[in-house]
């Protein structure tokens, strides 16, 4: 089973894929958000497939939106592979790095990612995401911590790699979060069908190889970082979790960074694959 958003920007509808087809979730949900996934709206999509209450639709042509609506929060894991840490120069951590991405760096998988005026060191960074399902505050355990997951999705931490480490002082969110900075895609897969401790990660530029890894690679895994991050903040329903990339990204000095026209394409084994055309502020205009 695998969630979509289908539509024009701010006009998405939510359906499902299941079997080589298509159908439309209008009749349970007006979108696929916190309020949706708080309710059990996936385990109400599995049992209306199962009773053949949804119509099928036809989405071909159409644009697909992040599978999840504007999260309340994109909270970001840094330097969560130990091969990724060590071609930043740093050793691997004892303790999850956070920082966050503002909601609306989220867009679709196949949208253009947007380059901001001045940005120069433009990097990309396939990771696994985590959506969290229901509220999760100061769990207790790594199985509190699994309960608490919806699903996981693609995701391209978009990063410009000077306002992040210069002139940030320490804090990374300035070279993050420019509008577009997230493509979130195309799928959201419920974590009952996902083993997210072994999966095949990777990313291309202009079609050359850049990651190639596997999430067994996580310095801390999935269920490890929403019981951290539970200890200081309360995760909401809908909230995205970015847990990390591996190595192969331009910081890493064996590779340009990204610059107009250039085209990223990422995925994960299950998950799906995106593609992003990065384009100036001023084409875009």
């Amino acid at each position: 089973m695998e969630l979509m958003r289908i539509g024009a920007i701010g006009r998405e509808r939510p359906v499902v894929r299941h079997d080589g087809a298509t159908y439309a979730l209008d009749s349970l949900t007006g979108d696929i958000d916190g309020v949706f996934l708080a309710s059990d709206g996936i385990g109400r999509v599995a049992q209306a497939l199962a009773a053949g209450e949804l119509p099928a639709v036809s989405i071909e042509g159409e644009r697909v939106g992040a599978p999840i609506a504007r999260p309340t929060a994109v909270i970001c894991i840094g330097q969560n592979y130990a091969a990724h840490a060590a071609e930043s120069g740093a050793e691997p951590p004892s303790e999850l790095i956070v920082f966050f991405k503002h909601p609306n760096t989220v867009v679709g998988p196949f949208d253009d990612v947007v380059i901001p005026p001045g940005a120069e060191q433009l990097d990309w960074e396939v990771e696994l995401g985590v959506v969290i399902g229901r509220a999760a505050n100061r769990l207790s355990s790594r199985d509190e911590a699994e309960a608490a997951i919806a699903g996981y999705v693609v995701c391209n931490d978009v990063s410009e790699r000077h306002h992040q480490l210069v002139t940030s002082l320490g804090q990374w969110s300035k070279g993050k979060t420019a509008p577009t900075f997230c493509p979130v895609g195309p799928l959201l897969v419920p974590a009952g069908e996902v083993e997210s401790g072994d999966l095949r990660i990777w990313s291309t530029v202009n079609g050359e190889p850049r990651q190639d890894s596997t999430t067994a690679d996580l310095i801390f895994d999935v269920p490890a970082i929403v019981h951290g991050l539970s200890q200081h903040v309360q995760l909401e329903p809908g909230d995205l979790i970015c847990t990390g990339t591996p190595q192969g990204v331009a910081l890493s000095g064996r590779f340009p960074y990204l610059a107009d026209g250039d085209v990223m394409e990422m995925g994960l084994t299950g998950l799906g694959e995106q593609r992003s055309h990065l384009i100036a502020a001023s084409a875009r205009a």
